[in-house]
């Protein structure tokens, strides 16, 4: 390959880089509110889709609190794409942690071993959570990051994949909601 085709391929290269990472985080709002719309206005129906076995990373059970709007993240501590949307649940978080009508759960399966010293390298200051049981049916699922937020046991977001969680638009869904409880 010549020097000029090595720089035609490199500059095409860094523009579809550029994309990918303009289309991963900064895509159109409208797009979004439209997506955040169509999940709120037909929730899942199902049977049960709070986690039974779930404790904390000193071991103790804890039970999903089922009276309020619900925010699950389900993680792990070498899932890039879940390290990258993790600031963004941070920032949700510290808005609504006082908040007595909302609760979160971000779940691993990991051993509190691997995950507390990445809490504690990182600065999350989040309510971690392991889960090593089967997943209700409608959380099911073998890709991570998965979030859900939750009410009365209807899933009201479904989202796979990396996601920005302190936009407007899920701040909007969440006040909403609050609203009607």
């Amino acid at each position: 390959m010549t020097s000029s085709a090595k720089k035609v391929f490199l500059i095409i290269l860094v523009l579809v880089a550029a994309g990918a990472i303009y289309y991963s985080f900064f895509k159109p709002v409208q797009n979004e509110q439209a997506v955040v719309e169509d999940r709120v206005a037909a929730p899942i129906e199902t049977s049960s889709v709070y986690l039974s076995e779930l404790k904390d990373l000193e071991g103790k059970p804890v039970a999903m609190d089922e009276k309020k709007l619900v925010f699950v993240n389900v993680w792990a501590t070498w899932c890039g794409p879940c390290n990258m949307e993790m600031p963004g649940i941070q920032k949700l978080y510290d808005k609504y942690k006082t908040h007595e009508k909302v609760a979160f759960y971000i779940i691993s399966d990991e051993d509190a071993e691997t995950v507390n010293p990445f809490i504690a390298r990182k600065g999350y200051n989040l309510p971690f959570y392991q889960f090593a049981g089967t997943y209700p049916t409608a959380l099911n699922g073998n890709a991570i990051p998965r979030t859900y937020i939750i009410y009365k046991g209807k899933i009201l977001v479904e989202e796979v994949g990396a996601s920005q969680w302190d936009r407007p638009e899920i701040v909007d869904l969440i006040e909403k909601q609050l609203a009607e409880i």
